[in-house]
């Protein structure tokens, strides 16, 4: 398919639109469901609300990747927006018709996270399809600044609604969005030009499927970095309240915010002077703000680390999915975005297990949770650092 050479067509601006209302969908509910399992007498487990997505997030990407590649990028995408879809309607029916509300709940967080296994690797190839080579970087910036502001309008949203309606109008809700998400896609021609109509073989996978080597380099250093996020998703809420912060996804807001317009230039500025820089500053800046969120004591200096977080989330995120596609062709194109979204739940799971556990509900732990998330992008830094290239 022959590229334009400008980034911003009607069917790229689409796709944001799609990316938008499908961050927001999901994203609107993660500063409620603690409460939510906590009303359902499961607050030990508020570990595992971001643990389980991620898992089957990670689980679904070897065979999103090997889908990508065969039957088709929109095929993919509608899947992973359709599983959003139906999960936002099950919300509600946790703990019905004498099911264990925490058993059933957490069941539910595994199959919503086939949602985020499949959409996000579709519509990244479906951008790298249609965008020239050397604006990469800042196409993947502007797709991101998309999903970022989706996930900082869909907590604020999430909250208000709940605070105004309660629960059950908020599951509606996100429903609601994943099924726009999906509609904006209909009529969106396929990029993928050999294609195969699905058959049940095509979801053997092989080794090569779940790792591309080529793309070793920003799938590690997304894992380490992705630690932080998952702290941050896990313990945000929690930690909103022990200060008294009175929207619990003001944190989310704040960091999504700020990360919007160094999305756009970080990709920009490494299509010019190359991923690892960038990561490495990246890489940094996490590291200070996970220090700064081990020890905030108040609303200011809480919601200033989330500024700085989202600063250097706003630097990575593009700049490793630029990086991952430059090391990669259109034949490979879905199983290497599927290594480098393998790595990112790994790490966003792991670290809200590994928070969870550091904090066990104790607001004097929140300092040592952080502190220790902090030495997982500090290792990335390191990374960079020992390989001196652009």
């Amino acid at each position: 398919m022959e590229q334009p050479r400008t980034i911003y067509t009607t069917a790229f601006f689409l796709l944001c639109l799609s990316s938008f209302l499908f961050f927001a969908s999901f994203n609107m509910l993660i500063p409620e469901l603690p409460g939510y399992l906590t009303s359902l007498g499961g607050a030990e487990y508020k570990g595992y609300i971001i643990s389980l997505f991620t898992l089957t997030a990670g689980l679904s990407r070897p065979f999103s990747g090997r889908l990508t590649d065969t039957v088709g990028r929109v095929p993919v995408m509608a899947l992973g927006s359709l599983v959003c879809f139906v999960c936002g309607f099950l919300y509600p029916v946790v703990g019905w018709a004498g099911l264990n509300g925490i058993a059933a709940l957490l069941l539910l967080r595994l199959v919503h996270g086939f949602s985020t296994g499949f959409k996000p690797t579709g519509t990244s190839a479906y951008v790298a399809d249609i965008v020239p080579d050397e604006r990469r970087g800042e196409a993947m910036g502007v797709l991101g600044l998309s999903g970022s502001v989706g996930m900082a309008f869909g907590p604020a949203l999430g909250s208000w609604l709940t605070s105004a309606f309660g629960l059950n109008p908020l599951f509606y809700t996100s429903s609601t969005l994943a099924l726009l998400s999906i509609v904006i896609l209909l009529n969106m021609k396929e990029t993928l030009v050999e294609r195969v109509p699905f058959r049940w073989n095509l979801l053997r996978i092989s080794r090569r499927d779940v790792f591309e080597p080529a793309v070793f380099a920003p799938s590690l250093v997304t894992f380490l970095n992705s630690f932080s996020f998952g702290a941050v998703i896990t313990l945000a809420p929690d930690y909103s309240q022990a200060l008294n912060v009175g929207n619990k996804g003001l944190f989310f807001t704040v960091f999504t915010v700020s990360s919007l317009a160094i999305r756009f230039l970080a990709g920009k500025v490494s299509d010019q002077y190359g991923r690892r820089p960038i990561l490495r500053v990246a890489s940094l800046i996490i590291t200070v703000a996970m220090l700064q969120l081990a020890f905030s004591t108040s609303t200011l200096s809480f919601l200033l680390a989330g500024v700085v977080f989202g600063i250097a989330s706003g630097m990575y995120s593009p700049t490793a999915q630029a990086w991952t596609v430059d090391l990669s062709d259109s034949g490979n194109r879905g199983r290497a975005l599927a290594t480098m979204y393998i790595a990112l739940e790994a790490g966003i799971g792991l670290g809200a297990y590994l928070s969870a556990f550091l904090y066990n509900n104790q607001s004097d732990r929140f300092s040592l949770a952080f502190s220790v998330i902090a030495a997982f992008s500090t290792l990335s830094f390191l990374f960079l650092l020992s390989t001196w290239k652009r």
